[in-house]
Protein backbone atom coordinates (compact mmCIF):
# COMPACT_ATOMS: atom_id res chain seq x y z
CA UNK A 1 0.00 0.00 0.00
CA UNK A 2 2.52 2.48 0.70
CA UNK A 3 4.50 1.54 -2.64
CA UNK A 4 1.06 2.07 -4.53
CA UNK A 5 1.04 5.30 -2.38
CA UNK A 6 4.63 6.44 -3.09
CA UNK A 7 3.73 5.93 -7.01
CA UNK A 8 1.05 8.17 -7.02
CA UNK A 9 2.83 11.21 -5.75
CA UNK A 10 5.72 11.33 -8.04
CA UNK A 11 7.53 14.19 -6.32
CA UNK A 12 7.87 16.07 -2.94
CA UNK A 13 7.66 14.99 0.30
CA UNK A 14 4.90 12.80 1.88
CA UNK A 15 3.57 13.13 5.44
CA UNK A 16 1.87 9.82 6.65
CA UNK A 17 -0.13 10.50 10.06
CA UNK A 18 -1.61 6.91 11.50
CA UNK A 19 -2.75 5.92 14.72
CA UNK A 20 -0.68 3.91 17.39
CA UNK A 21 -1.47 0.27 16.16
CA UNK A 22 1.68 -2.13 16.75
CA UNK A 23 1.20 -2.69 13.07
CA UNK A 24 2.31 0.45 12.40
CA UNK A 25 5.67 0.28 14.42
CA UNK A 26 6.92 -2.92 13.19
CA UNK A 27 10.27 -3.86 12.37
CA UNK A 28 8.97 -4.43 8.45
CA UNK A 29 7.25 -1.00 8.80
CA UNK A 30 10.17 0.62 10.20
CA UNK A 31 12.71 -0.60 7.60
CA UNK A 32 10.89 0.50 4.56
CA UNK A 33 10.46 3.68 5.83
CA UNK A 34 14.05 3.72 6.34
CA UNK A 35 14.86 3.20 2.33
CA UNK A 36 12.11 5.45 1.34
CA UNK A 37 13.12 9.06 3.03
CA UNK A 38 10.71 11.00 1.06
CA UNK A 39 7.93 9.60 3.41
CA UNK A 40 8.09 10.78 6.67
CA UNK A 41 5.85 9.18 9.13
CA UNK A 42 4.67 10.48 12.58
CA UNK A 43 1.90 9.21 14.85
CA UNK A 44 -1.82 10.47 16.57
CA UNK A 45 -0.55 11.53 19.91
CA UNK A 46 -2.28 8.61 22.75
CA UNK A 47 -5.20 10.05 24.40
CA UNK A 48 -5.87 12.33 21.10
CA UNK A 49 -8.46 10.25 19.47
CA UNK A 50 -10.25 13.01 18.45
CA UNK A 51 -8.09 14.08 16.05
CA UNK A 52 -8.29 10.89 14.01
CA UNK A 53 -11.43 11.71 11.43
CA UNK A 54 -11.43 8.34 10.05
CA UNK A 55 -13.23 7.25 13.65
CA UNK A 56 -16.13 9.48 13.51
CA UNK A 57 -16.37 8.53 9.67
CA UNK A 58 -16.45 4.57 11.08
CA UNK A 59 -18.87 5.64 13.22
CA UNK A 60 -21.43 7.26 10.96
CA UNK A 61 -20.19 4.23 8.42
CA UNK A 62 -20.95 1.44 10.75
CA UNK A 63 -24.31 2.92 12.06
CA UNK A 64 -26.05 3.56 7.92
CA UNK A 65 -24.25 0.10 6.89
CA UNK A 66 -23.73 -2.49 9.35
CA UNK A 67 -25.65 -1.95 12.50
CA UNK A 68 -28.45 -4.45 13.10
CA UNK A 69 -27.71 -6.44 9.77
CA UNK A 70 -26.76 -10.27 9.08
CA UNK A 71 -24.89 -10.57 5.99
CA UNK A 72 -25.19 -14.17 3.86
CA UNK A 73 -22.22 -13.80 2.09
CA UNK A 74 -19.44 -11.36 0.75
CA UNK A 75 -21.74 -10.00 -1.90
CA UNK A 76 -23.88 -8.09 0.51
CA UNK A 77 -21.67 -6.85 2.29
CA UNK A 78 -20.22 -5.33 -0.57
CA UNK A 79 -23.58 -3.93 -1.54
CA UNK A 80 -24.15 -2.53 2.02
CA UNK A 81 -20.65 -0.68 1.95
CA UNK A 82 -21.40 0.87 -1.80
CA UNK A 83 -25.16 1.88 -1.11
CA UNK A 84 -23.69 3.21 2.55
CA UNK A 85 -21.19 5.57 1.15
CA UNK A 86 -23.36 6.46 -1.78
CA UNK A 87 -25.81 8.19 0.44
CA UNK A 88 -22.79 9.28 3.06
CA UNK A 89 -21.71 11.16 -0.20
CA UNK A 90 -24.91 12.43 -0.90
CA UNK A 91 -25.01 14.52 2.43
CA UNK A 92 -21.47 15.15 3.29
CA UNK A 93 -20.71 18.54 4.28
CA UNK A 94 -17.18 20.00 5.86
CA UNK A 95 -16.34 18.85 8.79
CA UNK A 96 -17.31 21.44 11.61
CA UNK A 97 -15.00 20.83 14.90
CA UNK A 98 -17.51 20.46 18.14
CA UNK A 99 -20.87 20.52 18.52
CA UNK A 100 -23.44 23.45 17.30
CA UNK A 101 -24.80 26.68 20.01
CA UNK A 102 -27.36 26.04 22.10
CA UNK A 103 -30.83 27.45 21.13
CA UNK A 104 -31.13 30.61 22.58
CA UNK A 105 -33.91 30.28 25.85
CA UNK A 106 -36.13 32.93 25.39
CA UNK A 107 -39.16 30.98 26.88
CA UNK A 108 -37.51 30.54 30.09
CA UNK A 109 -36.09 34.73 30.17
CA UNK A 110 -39.94 36.18 29.40
CA UNK A 111 -41.45 33.04 32.29
CA UNK A 112 -38.15 34.93 34.95
CA UNK A 113 -39.07 38.24 34.20
CA UNK A 114 -43.06 38.10 34.17
CA UNK A 115 -43.24 36.78 37.54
Amino acid sequence: MLEKIERSIPQGAIYLIADNLTTHKSAMVRQWLEEHPRIDHAFIPKGAAWLNLIEAWWRLFRRQALAGVDFADGYEIDKATRVATRQLNRKASPWVWGRKPKPPRYRRRTFVYRI
